[in-house]
């Protein structure tokens, strides 16, 4: 991070227990070193054993992810980020709508047979990442799963859980993958309004279709991290948290810089 990046970011991390009077030893290593090196293993996709001399212990830095990711802080630390990134661009800090869609990823030799699967639509064996993001792109919610699982009976527990935390989340879009029982049990469970955006019969080739893209969007930005190309994880939880590290990167540097076009 750069400074202007990290006085952005330092006011949003969560405040150690040693800090807040509740004792403990203090911790060795600075919050921005720590969030250096998982960034940088996020985004050149190296072995956590392969950290570079310039960050602090590949050991230490592990403790440190294995962590937040164990008590939720990662999601915690993201959700603010992305709060003052919409308040940055003239959005209200929670979102009222959204866009869900999954995505297929091949998985390494260490994923367990207990949490990989086959899609048999995308030809891959591996792992599936269901997301929920808001109208810009940022991350809402994720639910990593084996890759044979339904976008339908996973999007019913995802939903559930993005629209427990946003409680202000009032619409999202779906494409075809989504229809059936799935619009009325949102409607009558959520009070959230599931509107599908189907692609026309009559058009060949490829067709952006509305709203679908910014999800697609978001799916690009997680295929540019080299640890999120192919599922490395053996947990389902490390899995998950490394998306929310890949956006915490994004969200960093748009913090960083001056406000452009249509952020």
């Amino acid at each position: 991070m750069t400074d202007v990046e990290w006085a952005v970011v330092r006011p949003l991390l969560p405040v150690p227990g040693c800090m807040r009077g509740r004792g403990g030893q203090p911790e060795a290593y600075c919050h921005r070193a720590m969030l250096d090196a998982i960034g940088y293993l996020v985004d050149n996709g190296i072995k956590w054993r392969a950290m570079p001399a310039d960050f602090p212990p590949w050991d230490r830095v592990y403790a440190f992810f294995r962590r937040w990711r164990d008590h939720d802080l990662v999601r915690e630390f993201h959700d603010r980020l992305r709060g003052q990134v919409r308040e940055k661009a003239g959005r209200d800090a929670q979102p009222t709508a959204g866009v869900i869609d999954s995505q297929s990823v091949k998985a390494d030799a260490v994923v367990g047979v207990d949490s990989r699967g086959f899609d048999g639509g995308k030809l891959v064996n591996g792992r599936k990442r269901h997301v929920v993001v808001d109208t810009l792109g940022l991350l809402q919610g994720v639910m990593v799963t084996a890759a044979d699982v339904g976008d339908r009976a996973a999007a019913h527990v995802l939903l559930e859980q993005v629209a427990t935390i946003h409680h202000r989340l009032a619409l999202v879009w779906a494409d075809g993958g989504y229809t059936g029982s799935l619009i009325e049990h949102c409607l009558a469970t959520f009070a959230l309004v599931l509107a599908i955006v189907k692609r026309s019969d009559n058009v060949k080739g490829f067709v952006v279709l509305p709203k679908r893209w910014i999800v697609e969007r978001c799916f690009a930005h997680l295929m540019r991290s080299r640890r999120l190309v192919r599922d490395f994880e053996r947990r389902i939880a490390s899995a998950e948290a490394m998306v929310y590290w890949s956006m915490i990167g994004l969200m960093t540097r748009r913090l960083g810089r001056p406000l452009r076009g249509r952020e």
